[in-house]
């Protein structure tokens, strides 16, 4: 073969990789709007199915913890308790989830901070489904306890459990010394 042969190959290869990179960045531009707003709309649902009554009061991104990333202060509730949502995202060797995780601070009990509930983002883990229904559904409804992870998706249960206490730890670090 011929040096000509080598070089039209080589055109040819990257044209298709840059008509490729083009195409991807073209499909980015129309849908990344579409979906921030359908992620924004998810987790106002899951705000309201996790806190029912409440209101954001506050929102802000926080940089200094593993997994949260994002807090919502809310009303407080009838109790006089005040209430956050933590906005976490983790990921291992099976995928990526990114969860809220409802927080509430107990004032009778030494300003204590309590796992009230979970509520899923996106969950890109390989035991997606196995995760939410033996683990996660459990866990919100109370019926399993949070550090017991064996459910046949462990690897995703320990994560959501990290998640789940980097959240708590947040909350202490950011609202425990008031």
């Amino acid at each position: 073969m011929s040096k000509k042969h080598y070089i039209m190959t080589a055109i040819t290869l990257g044209a298709i990789a840059a008509c490729s990179a083009g195409l991807v960045a073209a499909a980015n531009l129309v849908t990344r709007d579409r979906i921030a707003q359908n992620e924004y709309n998810k987790t106002m649902l899951g705000i309201l199915e996790i806190f029912e009554d409440a209101e954001i009061e506050k929102e802000y991104a926080v940089n200094d913890f593993k997994y949260a990333n994002y807090v919502y202060e809310l009303s407080e509730d009838t109790s006089g308790n005040d209430r956050y949502i933590f906005k976490t995202t983790g990921s291992n060797s099976y995928g990526k989830i990114s969860l809220l995780v409802g927080i509430k601070e107990m004032t009778s009990n030494n300003e204590e901070f309590v796992f009230t509930n979970l509520y899923v983002i996106t969950n890109e883990q390989s035991f997606a489904t196995t995760l939410v229904d033996n683990y996660i559904d459990p866990l919100n409804n109370g019926d399993r306890d949070i550090d017991d992870v064996s459910c046949s998706a462990t690897y995703g249960a320990k994560l959501v459990r990290d998640m789940v206490n980097d959240a708590k730890d947040a909350a202490a670090k950011l609202f425990g010394e008031k």
